[in-house]
This record gives C-alpha cells, structure tokens and sequence, in this order.
C-alpha cells in the first residue's frame, strides 16, 4: 500500500536526479553511507542531511533541508521514525517532489500528510534494493 511499483518506478526513473539523504554522515557503518553510494552509481546526486553538514561521497553537505540553495527532487529519509513526519513536513515546504521513506521507517500520519500535499511518496522500502531491479 506504501510502496506500488508504479510509484517506486516513478520516483526512481522520472521525478528527477537531486536527492537529499537526511541522516548521511560520514560514518561507514550507517545504512545511509551505502545507500547514497548506490544512488551515486546509478546517477542520482545525493546531498547529505545532517547536524555536522559534513561532506560525503564528494558532495557538500548541510544541516537542515531549508540550508540546500537548490532544488532537491526527492527527500530519502534515514532518521527514527518518530522524526520522520517533521522530514516529511519540511520535504513539502521545500518544494520536494518525493520523500522515501527507508526500511523501518514508518509514519502513515507523515505519508497521508505528504500525498494530500502533492508529493509522491514511498515508505518501508530502500532505494538501493529497488533501482538495481528496473534495468
């Protein structure tokens, strides 16, 4: 129900390249270091989101998604749950065109939020599992 395959196509092939990753820091051992890699390798560039705005994988990054100077197309969301909504919230203010919710990260208030104001929206699912299976 979260997460239909036209919609995953969608946000993966047509709603653009510039996705902001919340919760990337440098640390290898975070899920998000490696997921952002994989969007790399498959052309996405991908800015990291976090409280040390550090850079990662080349690309600068900073502290909050109301800090990117550009437009962002999709919003990849790696925090708690609990914070997920607030994401979701700001993905909407910045003009976002998706957010993704990460595996385990779940807020159906967040999702309904976020497809009333427009957004496509994916939760429960990860990016770096489902852009291999489309070629």
């Amino acid at each position: 129900m979260y997460a239909d395959a036209a919609t995953i196509r969608r946000i993966l092939t047509e709603t653009g390249d510039t996705w902001a990753v919340v919760g990337l820091s440098n640390n290898e051992e975070r899920a998000a270091y490696g997921v952002a890699r994989v969007l790399q390798q498959f052309g996405k560039r991908v800015v990291p989101v976090h409280p040390k705005a550090e850079t990662v994988h080349g690309e600068q990054g900073y502290a909050s998604l109301a800090d990117i100077p550009f437009p962002v197309d999709v919003v990849d969301v790696f925090v708690n749950s609990s914070l997920a909504g607030d994401v979701a919230d700001e993905a909407v203010t910045i003009g976002a065109k998706a957010v993704w919710f990460q595996l385990g990260v779940i807020d159906e208030a967040a999702y309904d939020r976020t497809r009333e104001a427009g957004l496509e929206m994916v939760m429960n699912r990860c990016p770096a599992i489902e852009i291999p299976a489309l070629r």
